[in-house]
Formats: C-alpha cells, sequence, structure tokens
C-alpha cells in the first residue's frame, strides 16, 4: 500500500494520476491492463472490487453488509414533514400553485445534479488536498476524471450566480418599470453572467488541458 504524500515517485512510475488505485501483480511477468481495478466505471463498491479480486487471483471474499435504515428514516421524515404542512395549511393550498416555489426547487435540483454532488455520494472524494510539501490546499481537482467536494460547492455556486444573471437580464427584459432602474439590472445581470462563466470556463480549462478557448480568465 502507497500513499500519494509519501510515495509520488511511485504513482509517477506507474503513470497513475488519481487515487485510490487498486493494482494486482502478478507473481510471474508484467501486469496487463486488466490487473488493474477500472474504478472510473465500476465504481467503489465492496462487491465489485471482491469480484474482480476473485478474477485476478482466485481468492474469494464475502461481503456482508449490515442493515441500513437511513433510506427508510429519511422518506419515512419527508413523507411526515409534507403531510404536517398539508395538514397545518389543509384550509389553504394556494402555495402548492406557487410557481415561484416550484421553480426554486427545480433549480436547487438542477444546481445540486449539475455539480457532481451525485458523483461525490458514489465516489466518496476527500474534500480538498492538502500538499505535504508546501501546505497549500487545492479545492480543484487537477484531472478530468476525479474532483473534490469543495470543487462541487464552488460549480453550484458559479451556476447559481450565472442563472441569477440570466434572471436578471429577463427582469430587465419584460419589466415596465423605470428605464434607468431597468438599465442598472441589465448592467448587473450581464456583469453576472459574463464573470462567472469567465470563472466557470478557466476551471473547465484546468481540468481539461488543451482545451483552447478563454474568456477573461485564464
Amino acid at each position: 500500500m502507497v500513499d500519494y504524500d509519501e510515495g509520488t515517485d511511485v504513482f509517477q512510475q506507474l503513470n497513475m494520476n488519481s487515487a485510490p488505485t487498486f493494482m494486482h501483480f502478478p507473481p510471474k511477468g508484467r501486469p496487463k491492463r486488466a490487473d488493474t481495478f477500472d474504478l472510473q466505471r465500476i465504481g467503489f463498491a465492496a462487491e465489485q472490487l471482491a469480484k474482480w479480486i476473485a478474477d485476478r487471483t482466485d481468492v474469494h471474499i464475502r461481503v456482508f453488509r449490515p442493515p441500513n435504515y437511513s433510506g427508510t428514516i429519511a422518506l419515512a421524515l419527508l413523507v411526515s414533514l409534507v403531510g404536517g404542512l398539508l395538514y397545518l395549511r389543509r384550509n389553504n393550498l394556494e402555495f402548492i400553485y406557487n410557481k415561484t416555489g416550484w421553480a426554486m426547487v427545480s433549480l436547487c435540483i438542477v444546481f445540486a445534479m449539475t455539480s457532481g454532488q451525485m458523483w461525490n455520494h458514489i465516489r466518496g472524494p476527500p474534500y480538498a488536498h492538502k500538499n505535504p510539501h508546501n501546505g497549500q490546499v487545492s479545492y480543484i481537482h487537477g484531472s478530468s476524471q476525479a474532483q473534490f467536494v469543495a470543487e462541487s460547492h464552488i460549480i453550484l455556486v458559479l451556476n447559481a450566480a450565472i442563472t441569477m444573471g440570466m434572471v436578471l437580464l429577463n427582469e430587465a427584459a419584460t419589466s415596465k418599470g423605470d428605464v434607468g432602474k431597468r438599465r442598472i439590472i441589465c448592467l448587473v445581470g450581464l456583469g453576472l453572467v459574463v464573470f462567472f462563466f469567465s470563472f466557470l470556463l478557466s476551471i473547465f480549462r484546468s481540468k481539461y488541458h488543451g482545451y483552447p478557448y478563454s474568456f477573461l480568465i485564464k
């Protein structure tokens, strides 16, 4: 077992740019492509890892999982919360038809999914990475094949800011208020879209090396 902070030369020798990585070294010959566990495609599931070990070594590992009631408890709490809210507001259910409320809920779901929260839930990456040599903390993973939890939060905020800018631009174009106020709203919305989209594109460039395009921020 090699830790990246203590054995970066081993990672470089084996051409590995992400961790963890599971490799099988056969008793004879060099490791083949199948001797490296395809973590990006298969994931962290213990059953899949045990099956891969059995295929490469004929060592069979039985996986026993304790019962997990967290999903059932969360669902019961959600149903109870929704039921209690509907009961308390049973005489006034107009909030169900509130388009703004449903739009906010939909946007929250979209931001969570497009920022990679589901990927974090499946893969369980670290929040950030601290370089042991200089103490510098990285919140953006340098590879396009992985990400940090902090990176997801940053992408979520950037997407939310760009969306806010688009909403302000739409409000400035469709509202019938004072012209000066609409012009200010338009400039603020345009500034949000331009700056934060440029920031988002710069993160994309840092992860997909060789991407040729940039906008304001490189």
